[in-house]
């Protein structure tokens, strides 16, 4: 019996897991190959045989086949060296600045849909309009962005139309997970609901992604080409998933990542599926949950498209200027989840006192402390008050959006979810500890607090 022997070689160009994949199955088809096992980790291959060596020349073609070499990587440094890197990311983030208060001006950072009445076709078309281009943008809109740049920044030659392919299947993916579920939502209702500490898991999580992906969109720190997010590599082989991930929108990723978006904790979308669960009906539900979707594809093709068009230098300003806007966008949804899960980084700033604390928004009536609040499209007014242990409170909320971000109301540590209608809306519930009493909108982004008192 022959000897199992082998070789171990170095490559460039890994990126993950699936590139692990393809060079395993590639050198796996040589003749007298016993197994090959790839660490993308390190850039080797281990190649085993019985017998003869295989033949350098079909090692490097299978290899190149792959689409990668033989060969070690240069040392990667942790700033870069280009002067022209840093030089152009001063001049996107002035263009970011002036962009940012240009839109606050306009009142566009705000768009919002008023009605009292019931909801139509046309008015669900139009909130999914809304949303698509407004506040969820954060969340959803920033998460195609970041992923779409990041795959035509490696991949510049790759034709316009071959670019945005992926984003008509994102988009596909969506309306379909969303008319699907929403018909669900109609038959099970808020049983099909995630928690508040599964929303803010998620919103971080994707919050991190977006982190790591507008770092490397800046091209200032290197070492971030070699952080990959990947599958572990059985799952990536039992779904069929052999693309490397370092293009992450491929045909299947992206239908699946337009599907998953239903769970992403956008106050559009959460106000949408409150209304789909009223149905009490598997297509009412369906019909509302996929027109949404459909208002939203606008906002979200064009944003992700954008990076599809845009060549030449234009295109290195044009993905350092995302690169912050992603930076910006990741910021704010880490510290939405951590809203969400409870957890609190800001400085204990209860004032803890013995006497009653005046406060004009809270009235005391028959023995219940009422605390009057107005929810609109730019969040909650007033929204910190102060309030006493141990005794009833009556929040009243006046609702003059409904069916923007704010009206998915959250107070978590009393397992409190409201959503608002339009009007007076009542919530009641008794403190029981001196401290601080956060509340947020479901996608933890309009925030507020109670002090509570003895």
């Amino acid at each position: 019996m022959e000897n199992n022997q082998s070789i171990n070689l170095p490559i460039k160009g890994m990126h993950c897991k699936s590139c692990e994949i393809l060079i395993e199955d590639e050198l796996g088809e040589i003749e007298g190959v016993s197994g090959v096992k790839a660490n993308w980790h390190n850039n080797s291959v281990q190649i085993r045989y019985n017998g003869i060596s295989p033949d350098e020349t079909q090692i490097k073609a299978a290899i190149s086949r792959a689409g990668y070499k033989l060969g070690q990587d240069g040392p990667t440094k942790f700033f870069s060296t280009n002067k022209d890197n840093y030089r152009n990311l001063g001049y996107v983030f002035l263009a970011l600045v002036v962009l940012y208060f240009l839109l606050k001006a306009l009142g566009i950072t705000n768009l919002n849909v008023n009605t009292s009445g019931k909801l139509t076709l046309p008015l669900i078309l139009l909130v999914g309009l809304t949303a698509g281009f407004s506040t969820c943008m954060a969340l959803v809109g920033g998460l195609v962005l970041g992923i779409s740049s990041r795959y035509n920044q490696l991949h510049p030659s790759v034709k316009t139309i071959q670019k945005i392919y992926p984003h008509l299947l994102f988009n596909l993916g969506r309306f379909l997970s969303y008319t699907i579920l929403g018909g669900l939502l109609g038959v099970l209702g808020s049983a099909f609901q995630l928690s508040s500490m599964a929303l803010g898991i998620i919103t971080v999580v994707i919050g991190l992604i977006m982190l790591i992906m507008g770092l490397q969109l800046i091209n200032i720190f290197p070492w971030m080409e070699k952080v990959k997010l990947v599958l572990p590599k059985g799952l990536i082989r039992g779904l069929g998933l052999k693309e490397c991930q370092a293009q992450t929108y491929s045909h299947h990723n992206s239908l699946w990542l337009g599907a998953l978006t239903f769970f992403l904790p956008c106050g559009f979308t959460q106000a949408m599926q409150v209304y789909a669960i009223g149905t009490g009906n598997f297509w009412g539900g369906a019909i509302v949950m996929g027109a949404f979707a459909l208002g939203t594809i606008p906002g979200l093709l064009s944003v992700g498209s954008l990076s599809s068009v845009i060549k030449g230098k234009l295109a290195q300003y044009f993905f350092s200027f995302v690169g912050l806007v992603v930076l910006v966008f990741a910021l704010i949804n880490i510290s939405n989840g951590l809203n969400l899960t409870g957890i609190d980084l800001t400085p204990d700033r209860v004032e803890k006192k013995s006497a009653v604390t005046i406060d004009p928004n809270v009235t005391m009536e028959d023995g219940v402390q009422v605390v009057r609040m107005t929810e609109n499209s730019q969040g909650y007014s007033p929204n910190s008050f102060t309030i006493q242990e141990d005794i009833p409170v009556k929040w009243v909320v006046n609702a003059t959006a409904p069916y923007s971000c704010a009206s998915a109301l959250l107070l978590p540590k009393y397992k409190i979810r409201s959503f608002l209608t339009a009007g007076e809306n009542i919530i009641n519930f008794t403190p029981t500890e001196v401290g601080k009493l956060h509340f947020s909108c479901l996608m933890g982004m309009y925030k507020g607090m109670f002090n509570v008192v003895k």
